[in-house]
């Protein structure tokens, strides 16, 4: 690969950040983000960033001048600094582009503020910015930088050293943007996505001969008003006729939407020059109609074995959505979440908050016992050194952990699932020590899903989500590194007061 270096250039000249009064949480929002860009600044972070960014892009444009470079590394830096706000402020691309054109302050982090003119970022240039830097990147560049805070706490203005040595490890589930998989849902799903693919491309002027799609989406929607109330009677065998009747008009309607939908698709990939579509554009509208024309026939045999035959369908061959391939069946028990629809999230935290660890799962996970020898073995080669300590809840305990941890001379704080075993442990000071403090690794993935990634994520497809939750952790980390930074400056305050 070529070697790159990145060129100093001179700023334009920002605008001076209003004074806002009367407003503690705005101020408090300033600190964070002030800290934030400081953070980065001094730790080297978004040098670091640029550097790889700029190694990969000069690779590709060998032949590029000075000023092409310049733009470059200027997008690259908005791109850090915009994934960093967007994230922390939970909004989605056209939302956080409208609160860029509003707020001075995310002009100024986000490297926006020219004192001539404003250039805000449109959504889709925001969309690009989330796919500036590959996952295992940024993965990497925050293992650095945790064990940068490690080794020199100063260079990140810590009051103490990144403590890698307890470690804190559970497992919750990240939802899928999905609704509930009821299977006549998936059918009125197709029918919807593939009727207005096919409404866009007879607006191109491409017609077969069909009724109007607005029929179809009408037809369908029908059907399931219908078929939601017929799951209310009182009568259960009446109900439950009443269900099959409902599903045999919905499942002959949806094979006619499926054969118009066919022949409109090929219709289009043969004359798509009589449109004013490129085709790029073309190749969307198919896709997007393959991927339903794909499991549409899985999607109604699977309907059909539930509804119309009352059986049950394995997991590992049941469709959940038509859009999210990767999203698993997660049986957990929990009150009000006996089941979840999404995949499995380990994350591992250090005493102070900061996540060292995590992995997302494509498929379905593993147990808990099984992912603790990965873990351990993701934080030797991460920080060049393993823990002193893990504590976890008993889904972790098993005779092999105990014996590994035990070879590793890393101290054994996970829960045993034996009373007896546990009874004995309970004497020891630091066991109860740590199984205390590991209770707070609940609030901290409570705090990342609500705070930071939201009830669901909106990322779709699952390289999409893997970079999302990285970025997440980032983010996070950064948030956590900025409070303990602006806690130690606020008690000298706090006892002068």
């Amino acid at each position: 690969m070529s070697s790159a270096t990145i060129i100093p250039f001179q700023p334009h000249l920002p605008q001076v950040l209003p004074t806002i009064a009367g407003n503690l949480d705005y101020r408090e929002f300033r600190e964070q983000l002030l800290a934030l860009e400081e953070l980065l600044l001094h730790s080297g972070l978004e040098t670091r960033f640029l550097a790889q960014d700029l190694q990969r892009w000069v690779s590709a444009h060998k032949n590029a001048g000075g000023r092409a470079q310049q733009n470059h590394q200027l997008h690259g830096q908005r791109a850090l600094r915009c994934q960093l706000a967007r994230t922390l402020l939970q909004e989605d691309y056209r939302g956080f582009a409208a609160r860029l054109a509003d707020s001075p302050l995310l002009q100024h982090f986000c490297v926006l503020d020219r004192i001539a003119m404003v250039t805000v970022p449109s959504k889709s240039t925001l969309q690009r910015y989330d796919s500036w830097w590959p996952e295992a990147e940024a993965r990497q560049l925050l293992c650095d930088l945790l064990g940068q805070g490690a080794a020199e706490p100063a260079t990140l203005y810590l009051p103490a050293a990144v403590d890698l040595e307890n470690v804190f490890l559970d497992t919750t589930c990240l939802a899928a943007p999905i609704h509930y998989p009821v299977d006549w849902v998936l059918l009125r799903d197709a029918t919807r996505t593939l009727m207005k693919a096919v409404r866009l491309i007879r607006e191109q002027g491409l017609k077969e001969r069909m009724p109007s799609p607005e029929s179809f989406l009408s037809g369908i929607n029908k059907l399931s008003i219908a078929m939601t109330h017929a799951g209310r009677r009182k009568d259960p065998q009446l109900s439950q006729r009443q269900r099959k009747k409902i599903f045999r008009q919905m499942d002959r309607l949806v094979g006619t939407v499926r054969v118009h939908a066919q022949r409109y698709r090929q219709r289009l990939d043969q004359d798509w020059k009589q449109t004013q579509w490129t085709r790029p554009q073309t190749e969307q509208v198919l896709r997007r109609m393959d991927q339903v024309l794909e499991q549409l026939p899985q999607a109604r045999a699977q309907a059909r074995q539930r509804i119309l035959a009352g059986q049950l369908v394995p997991n590992n061959e049941k469709i959940l959505s038509l859009y999210e391939p990767d999203v698993q069946v997660i049986v957990r028990r929990k009150p009000g979440a006996e089941v979840e629809f999404g995949n499995t999230l380990l994350l591992a935290e250090n005493s102070q908050g900061l996540i060292l660890d995590w992995e997302l799962f494509r498929e379905s996970a593993p147990a808990d016992a099984q992912l603790l020898p990965g873990s351990v073995g993701r934080l030797e080669r991460a920080y060049g050194t393993g823990p002193k300590a893990i504590a976890a809840d008993r889904g972790f305990d098993n005779e092999l952990n105990r014996a590994g941890l035990k070879l590793e001379g890393i101290y054994n704080a996970v829960c045993p699932r034996d009373p007896k075993q546990l009874q004995t442990k309970a004497d020891s000071w630091k066991f109860k020590g740590l199984q205390k403090r590991r209770a707070q690794t609940e609030g901290r993935i409570g705090i990342l899903k609500n705070a930071f990634l939201g009830p669901a994520l909106r990322s779709k497809g699952w390289p999409q989500r893997e970079r999302m939750v990285t970025w997440t952790v980032l983010t996070h980390n950064l948030w956590v590194l900025v409070r303990m930074r602006l806690a130690e400056q606020a008690e000298p305050r706090r006892a002068a007061a």
